[in-house]
Formats: C-alpha cells, structure tokens, sequence
C-alpha cells in the first residue's frame, strides 16, 4: 500500500463508476464511501435488463456477481487511490432477488503491499441478506 494514497471524492468516485461499457448495463451508483474504515456502498437498481428469464422480474445471478466485484474493486479503489485487478472471487446466492433494488455492503479486510481482501454483502430493499461473496484483488500498483 502506498505511504500517502491519493484521495477521491464521492462524485469522481461515481463517475468512474458509471464511465465502463460494461457497468453501463446496470443502473449503478455509490451512495456511501468511508476511505479510512475501507467500506463503501453501491446500490444496483433493477431493471429488466437484469432479469434471468423475461418478465419474471427474478435477477441473474451473473449482475449480482458483477455487483459484489465491482464493489470490492471499488472499495479498495477508494482507500488505496487506484483501480485493481481481480485474482479470485467467491460468491454464496442466499436466496433470489426479485424487482427490487440491491445494496453491495463492501469492508476491506487487508490492503496488503500485493493482494487486497474484500468482503461483500448484497442486500434487498427489505434488508435481506441476498448474496455474500469475497474477493481477492492484486495491491501491487503498475
């Protein structure tokens, strides 16, 4: 980890945030970073386009597995003042998601000097616990 990280604000946080093609397809958002604790919140609100079969208003489980890295490549984002790879990512689907809005829980566990753990916790718009994933990102910067 670096002596001084660069900082970032919450909007150029949002802006690199929304600024990817591929985050393009999710209506996301960063409504919460706390760069000192290593946590940060994005919520991800539902579209059709998330669905897994049309009309069923069920998610996908591939957007809640984007979401949970997303959010943790954001959350070590935030403290370290620079984007990371993705090594490894773990997710558990609890239980489905239909038509509501969810809300990735990101908490730095290690920002090391080579690897960055991260865990994930997406939640509903009733406070259920959906998903829960890990992830592991590489620190090294270059």
């Amino acid at each position: 980890m670096s002596d001084a990280p660069a900082t970032i604000s919450l909007s150029e946080l949002q802006e690199h945030l929304r600024s990817p093609p591929f985050h393009q397809l999710f209506d996301l958002s960063c409504v919460r970073f706390d760069r000192d604790a290593g946590e940060l919140e994005i919520l991800m609100r539902y579209t059709p386009s998330v669905e897994r079969s049309a009309g069923t208003r069920q998610y996908h489980g591939g957007p809640i597995a984007s979401l949970i890295d997303i959010a943790g490549d954001y959350a070590l984002w935030a403290m370290l003042g620079y984007g990371v790879p993705t090594i490894n990512l773990r997710i558990d689907y609890l239980r489905p998601a239909a038509g509501t809005d969810l809300k990735a829980v990101a908490r730095v566990r290690r920002a090391g000097r080579t690897v960055g753990v991260v865990d994930i916790d997406v939640i509903d718009d009733q406070g259920r616990v959906i998903a829960i994933g890990r992830g592991c990102y590489g620190t090294k910067p270059g």
